[in-house]
């Protein structure tokens, strides 16, 4: 798989993350853009339209962030557009769009504070949107339901510090994984509260100890298995039915592929990102683990498979700092060049 097309579209501030919105349309589609103006301190998230003749992305709507935006998702709520984002100050911000021009409809938040003493690092949004979990650095877990006009929040988790927590993603309506230092998991299931219901440790490997795990994917064929990516270009799986074996794809430990030639680590710098890949026909075989894209602090977008040599698409001089996968055009992928910048690939 390579790529066929690459258009990249200057933007006049820093580009914090990336998402497509939900397709309202097969004839429409936008890119929600969360934005940081060094000059003035401000911040704002775009809801930008993508033409094909010609190519372009142009920006529609414009909401003002009370602070720089540290986690963006994107899903439908109840046939409408919706975009969470937390804050650098603490605040979650919910804002659904119109669903027949993706123009801004309404915000519904909760102030700084509520949620987490300090930040929130992850915020993921449950498919379909009723619920959200925030997981931050504090030891905090929330979950936050969501309503068209008010929020309601509980607290599920609190390991008072001892226990931080920087990634998050829903396996389920009820339950989802967590990702905090020295590359830990924890598995979470709201029918069994107190605790995880299985914990990893990142301990194949000493130079590890102090590795955090940036993002975390469940594909929804494979909910027993987490993929995760974080420092020193390490991706790796934690299969559930061995949970203190994982399976490393990049990095420290990346075993061997094809032939039994050494498998090359992609990147050496902090994995911010990774995503299955729904575009590639994978080998169905259970065993195997999924193809993945990952984006990376020096500047590469590219694919991992268990076993096969990664698949570089981009190798760009500043950081990729996040990127998505279209659900619905699966070949299509928007990422985000920290320096002003954002790129969409089209693969074929």
């Amino acid at each position: 798989m390579a790529a066929t097309a690459m258009h990249k579209f200057p933007q006049d501030q820093y580009v914090d993350a990336v998402r497509w919105l939900p397709q309202l349309s097969p004839l429409d589609r936008f890119a929600v853009l969360a934005l940081f103006d060094f000059d003035s301190d401000a911040s704002s998230i775009q809801i930008h339209s993508l033409t094909p003749n010609p190519f372009s992305l142009q920006p529609q709507f414009s909401w003002s962030s009370p602070s720089r935006i540290s986690s963006l998702k994107t899903s439908l709520f109840l046939q409408k557009p919706l975009i969470v984002a937390s804050t650098a100050a603490g605040s979650l911000h919910l804002l659904f769009a119109d669903s027949s021009d993706a123009s801004f409809d309404s915000e519904v938040s909760l102030p700084e504070g509520t949620l987490h003493s300090v930040p929130a690092s992850s915020v993921d949004l449950m498919d379909g949107g009723v619920e959200c979990v925030t997981v931050g650095e504090d030891g905090k877990i929330n979950l936050v339901g969501v309503g068209e006009s008010n929020l309601s929040c509980r607290r599920l988790f609190d390991s008072g510090g001892l226990v931080s927590y920087t990634a998050a993603r829903w396996a389920s309506s009820v339950e989802f994984a967590t990702g905090g230092y020295g590359f830990s998991l924890q598995w979470w299931d709201q029918r069994k509260p107190g605790g995880p219901v299985s914990n990893f440790k990142g301990n194949w490997d000493k130079k590890l100890s102090s590795g955090i795990v940036h993002s975390i994917d469940i594909h929804p064929s494979r909910k027993h298995t987490c993929l995760a990516g974080g420092s020193l270009g390490t991706v790796f799986a934690w299969d559930l039915r061995w949970q203190q074996q994982p399976i490393i794809l990049s990095g420290a430990g990346a075993g061997t592929g094809s032939g039994n030639t050494m498998i090359q680590s992609i990147c050496d710098s902090e994995v911010w990102e990774v995503q299955y890949d729904r575009c590639i026909k994978s080998n169905t075989s259970s065993t195997r683990i999924l193809p993945s894209m990952i984006c990376s602090e020096d500047g590469i977008l590219a694919v991992i498979e268990q076993g096969e040599e990664p698949v570089e698409l981009l190798a760009e001089a500043c950081a990729i700092n996040s990127f998505d996968i279209d659900r619905h055009n699966p070949s299509d992928v928007i990422c985000s060049l920290e320096w002003e910048a954002v790129a969409i690939l089209t693969r074929q």
